[in-house]
């Protein structure tokens, strides 16, 4: 994405007047045209299915039917090309650190100034991460996960593919029965579970398992 290239954008936050307010800034401080907004993640699902993806997604951390990271997992999963950014009330350094790990291009307080959202913009459209400078500091860089948050970084590592060998391997499906229900060979669904493991930092499937009940891990499977 180059400067000057956001034409479009999409607003998932279930507050009406929030969205009219960033809409209004987006358009405003961007000279963004197209605006779209969606008061549910299901609802972002179903438009990102349906229509042209946007130039960029902006995240509430919070909505009905999803809470935390877990909406942003889906979201960049179903859309690895476009940047979601996570405007959220939310600005605890350890969350806004989550959320950069899981794959979020930027986090925006919602307090945040229009000249603030312009430059988290801009800088994202350079390719460049926009996060809170104090939720990157030295003073909190060492704040451990919750094992949740721990969990779902890990998660997000997986491609699609990975994420549903290990929903298989979760069912209890064993490397053969896994090659049969997504037709490919066994030396696939071997090198496939070693990438998993490697990526989850564990040593078993037990392990993996466990690091996928942790995440929740089935809910984020929902729209594939």
């Amino acid at each position: 994405m180059t400067e000057g290239a956001l034409n479009s954008a999409m607003i998932v936050d279930d507050h009406p007047l929030f969205c009219d307010a960033l809409s209004m800034t987006l358009r405003a401080s961007m000279g963004i045209e197209h605006v779209v907004t969606a008061g549910t993640l299901e609802a972002a699902l179903d438009h990102l299915a349906r229509d042209t993806a946007p130039d960029v997604i902006l995240l509430d951390l919070n909505l009905p039917d999803v809470h935390g990271l877990e909406g942003l997992v889906r979201l960049v999963k179903s859309s690895a090309e476009t940047p979601v950014i996570i405007v959220s009330s939310e600005t605890e350094p350890r969350v806004v650190r989550s959320a950069i790990r899981v794959g979020a291009a930027g986090y925006v307080p919602k307090h945040s100034s229009r000249d603030t959202f312009r430059l988290a913009l801009t800088q994202i459209m350079r390719g460049e991460v926009y996060a809170p400078e104090v939720a990157l500091s030295h003073q909190t860089a060492n704040a451990p996960l919750t094992a949740r948050e721990d969990a779902l970084v890990r998660i997000s590592h997986l491609t699609r593919q990975q994420a549903r060998i290990l929903q298989l391997i979760c069912a209890g499906q064993m490397n053969k029965q896994i090659a049969y229900e997504l037709s490919i060979a066994e030396t696939t669904v071997k090198a496939h579970v070693t990438a998993i493991m490697r990526k989850l930092g564990v040593q078993s499937r037990t392990q993996a398992v466990l690091i996928a009940q942790e995440a929740n891990f089935s809910s984020l499977l929902q729209d594939n």
